[in-house]
């Protein structure tokens, strides 16, 4: 396990509910080699003698969007990575696996799967029996087993303070049945979601923020597909919406290689350098 010190510091739903989601060496290696470019991405693929690099696909999580993962992007890309930030519907695991699978399908040549929060029960499910994923991240994620929910693995172990800033809103769904979206309410946002993320950044973060179905944080896992595709993780010992002590849990029982960072829930924000070498890491691991 790697252990990196950041020098930074940093009622609504009760029982059932009571969990929640989410939904970054500071160097980065390049290799070196020809470049040749690829029109989905816009990014410049190098290619070695191990032939071209795997594509980078990045699930965000609970109240976030793609544009969380802008700093892994870029940095991605400067090292000669192509790179797709997915928008997650945020509805619940099965349907949003779907929606990445498609994605996926849609991708030729290998592929990188890297997960924010909840976007990591997603990609658990979506790379499930997909030759092509050569390798998971888990970002300050979850790595749920099958029968296992979000809300069940955040209450495994106290300190998560999520349940007192959500902010529930009523949604009619498009077959007409009510539920429920959550929020984080924007002026508990920096302090449970973003503690080290420079306050004007933080506050459009907090009104740009996407909201997680009410029931997805209770969906049971049906597949794991950490359990054949080699496994990396970031753990966030600062976290406030998964305890650092759950992600180690699932990490370790993933048989995952594990870097810790003293950072909030969004690292791949605040330190986007860590979570960009881990999944350099991956890649190089796997080809």
């Amino acid at each position: 396990m790697v252990n990196i010190k950041a020098a930074g510091k940093r009622k609504v739903l009760t029982g059932a509910v009571a969990a929640a989601v989410a939904g970054a060496a500071f160097g980065v290696v390049a290799l070196t080699g020809t470049a040749t470019a690829t029109a989905d991405t816009g990014a410049t693929v190098r290619a070695d003698r191990d032939g071209p690099r795997p594509t980078v696909v990045l699930e965000h999580g609970a109240f976030a969007d793609s544009s969380s993962w802008n700093g892994v992007v870029s940095r991605l890309r400067a090292d000669g990575y192509p790179v797709v930030a997915a928008a997650d519907p945020l509805r619940g695991p099965h349907d949003d696996a779907t929606a990445l699978r498609g994605l996926l399908d849609h991708i030729k040549g290998p592929k990188i799967l890297v997960g924010h929060s909840y976007g990591g029960s997603v990609i658990s499910e979506a790379a499930a029996n997909d030759p092509d994923v050569k390798a998971l991240v888990y970002v300050a994620a979850f790595l749920p087993a099958p029968g296992e929910s979000a809300l069940e693995l955040t209450g495994k172990y106290p300190g998560s303070t999520l349940p007192d800033t959500l902010d529930p809103v009523s949604v009619t769904r498009p077959d007409g049945t009510r539920g429920t979206d959550l929020y984080i309410r924007q002026d508990k946002f920096r302090h449970q979601f973003a503690a080290d993320v420079p306050r004007e950044e933080a506050a459009l973060a907090a009104a740009g923020q996407r909201p997680i179905a009410q029931t997805a944080l209770e969906e049971k896992a049906t597949v794991a597909a950490w359990k054949t595709i080699p496994s990396w993780a970031v753990v966030t010992t600062q976290d406030l919406n998964i305890p650092a002590a759950a992600q180690r849990f699932m990490a370790e029982r993933a048989h995952a290689r594990v870097t810790e960072v003293a950072a909030s829930h969004a690292v791949a924000v605040s330190r986007p350098g860590v979570v960009t070498r881990v999944i350099e890491d991956a890649a190089r691991a796997t080809r």
